[in-house]
């Protein structure tokens, strides 16, 4: 079964149900996970799209938004309000490296990576890095790696060994 959900659906539900910015929405990645609600759901769907019952798209649209709500609570989390501090990198610099952290949170992630990303000595990429966020990198990957830790224990599908 294949489910497609146009990102302005999700976003027009996390706005009015939510009241949450989309543009801050950003997707947990789970891939081959095995949700029985979006299943359930998804059946549904599919018989009411072949049996067009009385009253049929009104039911279409509350199962469409009752995804859409699973969704938003499950798999998604609010991207981290960030401060950025005068001086130190352009944004740009910022934002590359920040996609890097989060891309790699659970692989081995070390300054040297980080200031290669940017071409600059780790020294330097590190005092750049702390003026312009106001923590260290070490810090901040520490931060990002248990919030996902979090998000993941809400899920409830993983031990927290295999979190851990």
């Amino acid at each position: 079964m294949q489910i497609r959900i146009a990102s302005r659906f999700i976003e027009s539900v996390a706005r009015e149900a939510f009241d949450m910015n989309p543009d801050r929405l950003e997707l947990l990645p789970e891939f081959r996970t095995r949700d029985r609600q979006i299943e359930l759901i998804g059946i549904m769907l599919l018989s009411e799209l072949q049996h067009e019952n009385l009253g049929g798209n009104l039911y279409i649209e509350s199962l469409s938004n009752i995804i859409a709500v699973h969704l938003l609570r499950q798999y998604f989390t609010a991207k981290p309000r960030l401060t950025i501090y005068e001086g130190g990198l352009p944004e740009r610099q910022v934002i590359l490296v920040l996609e890097y952290i989060n891309e790699h949170l659970s692989q081995d992630i070390k300054l040297a990576d980080l200031a290669a990303l940017l071409g600059m000595s780790q020294f330097h990429f590190s005092h750049m890095f702390k003026q312009v966020m106001g923590i260290a990198p070490y810090q901040y990957l520490l931060q990002q790696r248990v919030e996902r830790a979090k998000e993941l224990l809400k899920q409830k599908e993983r031990s927290i060994m295999e979190i851990a």
